[in-house]
């Protein structure tokens, strides 16, 4: 028995920690709380390419919503934390694909819906530097969804249709246009139009007092350049329009389209079952094969067959979805490789944070009117 219990304790006498420890710590938490913060509910991305003008403009530094759909859970957790493909600055694999994960997705307040802007992981494997990438950790693209699973999408003439009904256009939207000057514009007359090197593409002289120029711009810019004293015609680019485009998805003899007449075609729903026959096979094989969560898939002669069995109806196990740049001949979208699978979706454009031109002044690279502007 303990007689001096009243007598206080011996301190134990507590180490401080060393400066390296504490700045060890810190950035460790640094770390786990931005890794969890980008996982689950927002990650920054930038815009690269002009596919999304004037919606969204190249150096456009943009949030990205995790909640609004959804997170998903990570396929591929062999990674280093806060890389995508590769370690930064170098060539080398951030990650390792020895675990591969199943897909789900945590609860989110919203679907994927005609009109919003999102962030992808590209299905394709060429568009991923020819790579099998995991499906968490392909190259991320942004564009709009003009069409949800279950939806019929057509083009008729530039204008989309979704279960035949004309869809409202987003503002701002471009085009390809042929504009015929009388010389070469100087480039003090195309910063005056705000037409950028992303914009436009010199095609040449046709004649000695003729230059012609392809255009990316809205319909009322194509009206001002109509305006002008040096600018013989402004027209459409009869070249997106004209004849059966090969690169077009699916790109069989059952749609001979192009990028401004497509369709109609039937967006896959999870849930639809459909015939197997030689022509739905032709759309809906790449599918079926690569993005449905099937593995021993053989498809031949309209014939489809999954684990060894013959099936004579498919029904889809995921939605997909419609993708396209709001620079509609100027974007590489679902037009030319087909449907997004919901297990590549990433989240919701939500608003930007910050905006550079590359192309100004030092003392204009700072789009400030763009500031903290919501993604619509």
């Amino acid at each position: 028995m303990n007689w001096k219990f009243w007598e206080k304790k011996k301190q134990t006498e507590v180490k401080p920690k060393s400066a390296v420890r504490e700045w060890w710590d810190a950035i460790l938490f640094a770390v786990v709380a931005a890794t969890l913060i980008r996982w689950l509910i927002m990650e920054a991305y930038t815009i690269p390419t002009p596919s999304m003008e004037n919606s969204m403009l190249v150096g456009d530094f943009l949030f990205v919503s995790k909640f609004h759909y959804g997170t998903r859970t990570p396929r591929t957790p062999l990674q280093i934390p806060l890389t995508h493909q590769k370690i930064w600055f170098t060539e080398i694999p951030s990650y390792v694909d020895w675990v591969q994960l199943p897909y789900f997705r945590l609860p989110g307040f919203s679907k994927v819906k005609r009109g919003d802007v999102v962030v992808f992981n590209i299905p394709p494997k060429d568009l991923n530097e020819g790579k099998d990438f995991p499906v968490d950790l392909k190259t991320n693209y942004i564009k709009r969804c003009v069409a949800a699973s279950g939806d019929v999408i057509e083009i008729k003439d530039k204008q989309v249709y979704i279960n035949g009904e004309a869809q409202e256009n987003p503002a701002d939207m471009q085009f390809s246009y042929l504009v015929t000057a009388r010389d070469e514009i100087n480039q003090r007359n195309l910063d005056n139009l705000k037409l950028d090197p992303d914009d436009y593409n010199y095609l040449g002289r046709p004649e000695n007092d003729k230059a012609v120029y392809q255009m990316f711009i809205t319909k009322a810019k194509a009206e001002e350049l109509k305006t002008l004293p040096y600018v013989l015609s402004v027209n459409d680019d009869y070249r997106t329009s004209e004849g059966v485009d090969y690169r077009i998805f699916p790109g069989v003899k059952y749609t001979p389209w192009n990028g401004d007449n497509y369709g109609p075609l039937t967006i896959p729903k999870e849930g639809m079952t459909i015939p197997v026959n030689d022509s739905t096979m032709t759309i809906y094989s790449s599918v079926i094969r690569n993005y449905d969560f099937n593995n021993d898939v053989k498809i031949d002669s309209g014939r489809l067959v999954i684990d060894g069995k013959e099936l004579k109806e498919y029904t889809f196990k995921q939605n997909y979805y419609f993708m396209m740049g709001d620079n509609r001949h100027n974007s590489l979208d679902s037009r030319y490789w087909g449907f997004v699978p919901e297990d590549h979706i990433v989240g919701k454009g939500f608003f930007i944070w910050l905006s550079i031109d590359k192309y100004a002044s030092f003392f204009n690279k700072i789009r400030w009117k763009r500031f903290l502007k919501s993604v619509d």
